[in-house]
């Protein structure tokens, strides 16, 4: 059994490294509510833009480009998103597994010419170590994104997809429902395939930074979509559809589509970015738990220990008063 001396060292390290993972629960909090400000400011932009291309779509259906166009697949450019720093839980590793799941899947079709291009410190060191063709790094976009270094990058890879250079690129990212529920996910980005891509899973809980299954689940139920309304009070129509196209649909969406993979991309990025913060939240949050518990029980042992070195003494004191 150890020492008071030991029990009592013991409780003040898990007392130090709970007051750790409070606080560090406490910022990744406050950093997950401004990645939700983030992707809440975004979503105007891509309504309109979805809801335009929408209308397009049903009006046009023969309206091609060159990015929306399948080919056979030779070589392939990967997307990875991952964050800068650890204490995430498995946030990191799922996305590293998925990546290397994915290189292996096309080695085994023949495809052997995989790109990388990592957005984030993690993925970047894991890729380089494992000998992958890394396309540059781009850890600066995990700690501060950036829509203009994200167009960049949507630009050089459909120049890339342009010139044949690659017949595919994918994202793999985790997608941002709730504090509670990060999806990991792989998206086709080119070529685009418009449907899917204006279909894909808006559901995002930007509201709440709750992570509890119950309180996700209360407000779910509770939540009712609010009409739009005007600064009179009045409810919003809805948008008109009538569309005036100048010159003609097909150079419209020319211009149309490489919008809709810049914001895809930027969409990921700030999907991931809310996702490391709400997955760092959980995992301080878990960790503080433990210590409670930790805390509770050596406290229990520590008052144990100390009950029976009193009874101890006391029975010696007995002890050498009666054989006196």
């Amino acid at each position: 059994m150890p020492s008071l001396k030991e029990i009592k060292g013991r409780i003040a390290s898990v007392n130090s490294t709970r007051k750790i993972t409070s606080a560090m629960k406490m910022v990744a909090s406050s950093k997950l509510h401004h990645a939700q400000v983030a992707i809440q400011n975004m979503l105007p932009y891509e309504s309109m833009l979805e809801h335009i291309l929408k209308s397009f779509l049903a009006a046009e259906a023969e309206a091609q480009t060159i990015y929306d166009q399948p080919r056979p697949v030779h070589r392939v450019a990967l997307v990875v998103f991952s964050s800068n720093s650890s204490l995430c839980g498995g946030f990191n590793a799922n996305v590293i597994k998925m990546m290397q799941h994915i290189v292996a899947d096309y080695n085994r079709q023949g495809i052997t010419g995989v790109e990388i291009y990592p957005i984030g410190r993690k993925v970047y060191e894991k890729a380089q170590k494992l000998g992958y063709d890394v396309q540059g790094e781009f850890s600066a976009l995990a700690d501060k994104p950036n829509v203009r270094q994200c167009i960049d990058i949507a630009m050089e890879l459909g120049k890339k997809f342009a010139e044949g250079q690659v017949d595919k690129v994918e994202l793999v990212y985790h997608h941002f429902k709730s504090a509670g529920s990060q999806v990991l996910t792989r998206k086709t980005f080119l070529p685009i395939d418009v449907e899917e891509e204006l279909e894909r899973d808006h559901e995002r809980d930007l509201t709440s930074i709750a992570a509890t299954k119950e309180s996700q689940e209360y407000l779910k139920k509770n939540r009712k979509k609010k009409p739009k309304v005007n600064a009179e009070g009045k409810e919003v129509p809805p948008l008109n559809d009538n569309f005036i196209v100048e010159p003609d649909m097909d150079t419209v969406l020319s211009q149309l589509l490489p919008k809709l993979a810049h914001l895809s991309l930027y969409t990921a990025l700030l999907d991931s970015v809310a996702s490391e913060h709400a997955a760092r939240m959980v995992a301080m949050q878990t960790a503080t738990d433990n210590a409670d518990e930790l805390l509770r029980q050596l406290n229990l042992q520590y008052n144990k220990s100390r009950q029976q070195a009193i009874t101890n003494e006391l029975l010696d004191i007995v002890g050498g008063s009666v054989n006196n």
